[in-house]
């Protein structure tokens, strides 16, 4: 596999980024091209998770790499986070889109085709066999992403009591949901508030999650 170059230091980072975002136009898009280069080990990095899925390591990484362009042209330092956190996520994003489409496709075809006929002579399709569900490596991932985003933002954007409470109400034990879910009564009685104001709190985090679920699909 292709060496990748070292990534950027913090400061690099923020000197490339900075230039990039200026009004020198050729030194902007040289900025951005060295911000690309720089983070394709990241890409690899992200890419090795779907290793098992069937698709060649350099597609994955081709791949991968729309979702690091993407990152590098949308990304805005303001927030907080480093360049690498965001574009970890568009990464991980494209490829779950790409797997999620071609899918489809091969479901589409596969299970419509004709694998022989009954004792009638009636055709039999693939689909009319399938009764149990199989597990799907790719929906595991992609629930495992999207389990593991709504924890990082119920830590990032919640108050301590509205995380308490969505923690409660939802039946979130650690990183998952398998914990018992409890009522808004319920909660309301054992924090010694209403239901109504467990509503109220609830709904208020809700939001903020909805809105920060909204800011992750912008790569």
């Amino acid at each position: 596999m292709k060496t990748f170059e070292q990534p950027l230091s913090a400061k690099e980072e923020t000197f490339y980024l900075e230039t990039m975002n200026g009004e020198d136009l050729e030194a902007a898009h040289r900025a951005r091209q060295i911000l690309i280069e720089r983070n394709l080990r990241l890409v690899a990095h992200v890419s090795k998770k779907y290793m098992g899925c069937g698709e060649d390591m350099e597609d994955l990484i081709s791949i991968g790499t729309i979702g690091l362009i993407k990152a590098v042209n949308t990304f805005k330092a303001e927030k907080g986070s480093r360049l690498a956190t965001y574009a970890a996520r568009c990464i991980d994003n494209e490829l779950l889109m790409m797997f999620r489409a071609r899918k489809k496709v091969t479901r589409e075809v596969s299970l419509y085709e004709p694998i022989g006929t009954d004792k009638e002579g009636n055709e039999i399709n693939l689909i009319d066999v399938c009764e149990q569900e199989q597990r799907d490596i790719v929906d595991d991932m992609d629930m495992t992403a999207k389990l593991g985003c709504l924890s990082r933002l119920i830590e990032e954007k919640l108050d301590d009591r509205e995380r308490e409470i969505i923690r409660m109400r939802y039946g979130m034990l650690g990183k998952s949901f398998t914990g018992e879910e409890m009522t808004q009564r319920d909660i309301g009685k054992l924090l010694g508030i209403s239901r109504s104001y467990v509503s109220r709190i609830e709904k208020k985090a809700l939001g903020k999650l909805r809105a920060g679920l909204e800011e992750e699909k912008l790569c």
